[in-house]
């Protein structure tokens, strides 16, 4: 059974969703909805099967890594996992060279995450048939997390259209913040950054946001707050003089979310430093969506690597 064909997307990668329409936004999440009823049905879908995607991680990873690859053989791909560290790579072979051996090899998607930040889109000019996905450019771009997240909001919010969301945290250095900012504000959410002046301030010019230092006051009338991982793999350690000041004045805890709207709903993109951006109890509490994200990683993946297959066709 093949998915229902979206006539919105005319899309040959997938690099961020800052230039997605709202109906392209939509229609991902939509049939991102379909697949996953679908593959609760056991009803699985054969829109990829002869087409062979590759993995490749040059940053360590679990959800996302192990999502792509199950919503890959769901779609009936051949599934071929770069590891990096058993590569050329490690002999020095470029990012484009190895790309290219994929693509030569028969390779038709490859999944990509990479520690420099614009990496996907080198690849997208250097290949010449393989459709490149971003699984996160170092600090610039998650676009799939970006998905499922609003994908996870809409369901619990029943729509994002005048929706006050509050992203809290480090921004700065958080690709997931870059592209979440962008569908959420597309998608019609009210949304509101706070954190440290320095992890928050560069966004203050960005349409459709508001930056605010102040949690306690930023989470007033919240209908969802989402915190972001402290990227300490990326030298995150400036712009606060100490984690104990960061729990301090921006860590969740069920106290702080009281703040909020009643019935306001918790995210965290994991993996969560449980005690820096939320309290270990906060992540079973039950207005906690995380493991609800976890869950919509395989269905939004599975759509975006059905709409980027019908794409080929035209190529």
């Amino acid at each position: 059974m093949t998915a229902t064909r979206i006539p919105t997307w005319t899309r040959r990668h997938l690099l961020d969703v800052d230039d997605l329409s709202r109906a392209e936004l939509e229609a991902v999440l939509d049939l991102g909805v379909e697949l996953r009823a679908r593959r609760a049905a056991g009803e699985l879908s054969d829109t990829l099967r002869g087409t062979a995607v590759g993995l490749a991680f040059y940053e360590p990873s679990t959800r996302t890594r192990v999502s792509f690859e199950l919503a890959a053989r769901e779609l009936g791909a051949t599934v071929t996992d770069l590891s990096v560290a058993g590569s050329s790579v490690a002999k020095g072979e470029s990012l484009v060279d190895t790309l290219r051996t994929l693509e030569r090899t028969g390779v038709r998607m490859i999944v990509l995450r990479h520690a420099a930040s614009g990496a996907p889109y080198l690849a997208a000019r250097s290949l010449e048939r393989a459709a490149i996905l971003n699984a996160g450019d170092g600090t610039h771009a998650h676009p799939t997390q970006a998905l499922l997240d609003a994908l996870t909001l809409r369901e619990a919010l029943g729509s994002l259209e005048g929706a006050r969301i509050v992203v809290v945290g480090d921004a700065v250095h958080s690709r997931v913040a870059r592209s979440d900012l962008h569908a959420l504000v597309r998608l019609g959410a009210s949304v509101v950054l706070s954190g440290p002046p320095a992890w928050v301030n560069p966004f203050a010019e960005w349409p459709g946001l508001s930056v605010v230092t102040d949690l306690d006051a930023g989470l007033a009338g919240a209908d969802a707050v989402m915190a972001l991982r402290v990227q300490r793999e990326r030298a995150a350690g400036g712009g606060v003089p100490s984690i104990t000041e960061y729990v301090a004045r921006w860590g969740l805890t069920a106290e702080r979310l009281d703040r909020a709207c009643p019935g306001a709903w918790l995210m965290h993109p994991g993996p969560a430093n449980e005690g820096v951006e939320i309290t270990a109890e906060l992540s079973g509490d039950p207005r906690s969506l995380i493991g609800r994200q976890v869950e919509n990683g395989v269905p939004i993946r599975m759509a975006v690597l059905s709409l980027l297959t019908e794409e080929m066709d035209r190529w």
